[in-house]
């Protein structure tokens, strides 16, 4: 498995470890696959406080995911650079009899398939991000709901932007949901970066998703918080102020955005 796949261990065993606590996120999936898996992780790769920011990062994207869902009967799901998250299982009641696709590497949805079983309304898809002619093989639709999680900063700024226009240019109407570097948390990602305990060393950042937006066709709707009141107070008294004054203060939000766009 290439090194930009190696990194789904990392929100993988975030996830795992919430679920296990029985805070923020509900993921036996997880849960299971990590136990299975058991990929070493060292360092801040395998730290409690990012832990705690991924189980975060994946409910705020679930809730959002739901929302629009609910607001846009029929539109398919489009999860790209999905690795081994079971969101489609997390939101299977509001999914219902929806299309569904994860999209990932090769590498990635070989391994997923030890784990998901793909049914008439599901479907793993092997793709690259920066190449997105696999958008040609799915069916035709006016709109999607896209979930980026996490895969943004592996993305050069043109591959970046030709994914986006692809997608625009393949939907009339569309949701889409990106976490992104800055460009500070870039440069910031080269050293003690947990993604470099996976061997990956070279990330992008972004500074003007307004700009981005017009680039591709789309409306730049604003950012959302990475870490909302209500999931930090469900850590624990010590734990809770640390986290908030660490992880979802002013200077997390220099390194870290999470950017809400549709056409």
């Amino acid at each position: 498995m290439k090194n930009e796949s190696k990194t789904l261990y990392i929100p993988l065993y975030g996830k795992a470890c919430v679920s296990r606590k029985g805070i923020i996120l509900n993921d036996p999936d997880a849960e299971r696959i990590w136990q299975a898996e058991g990929f070493p992780l060292r360092g801040k790769a395998k730290s409690k406080w990012l832990a705690y920011y991924m189980g975060m990062r994946s409910a705020v994207f679930d809730r959002w995911a739901a929302e629009k869902m609910q607001q846009n009967p029929g539109a398919p799901v489009l999860h790209i650079g999905c690795g081994m998250d079971s969101r489609c299982n997390r939101l299977a009641h509001v999914r219902q009899d929806r299309l569904w696709y994860d999209i990932d590497f090769p590498d990635v949805i070989a391994e997923r398939g030890k784990y998901y079983s793909e049914s008439e309304r599901y479907r793993m898809l092997p793709g690259d991000a920066s190449h997105p002619e696999w958008l040609r093989q799915l069916p035709e639709a006016d709109g999607a709901i896209v979930i980026m999680e996490g895969i943004s900063m592996y993305l050069a700024p043109d591959a970046l932007r030709a994914l986006l226009s692809a997608l625009r240019s393949r939907y009339a109407k569309l949701h889409l949901l990106m976490d992104c570097y800055t460009e500070f948390g870039a440069k910031a990602s080269q050293y003690k970066n947990p993604i470099n305990t996976v061997g990956v060393s070279r990330t992008y950042g972004m500074e003007k998703p307004r700009q981005l937006a017009e680039e591709c066709g789309l409306r730049y709707l604003g950012e959302m918080p990475m870490a909302p009141q209500d999931m930090i107070d469900q850590l624990r008294g010590g734990e809770r102020f640390f986290f908030r004054k660490v992880f979802a203060g002013g200077f997390a939000g220099k390194i870290y955005k999470l950017y809400a766009f549709e056409a």
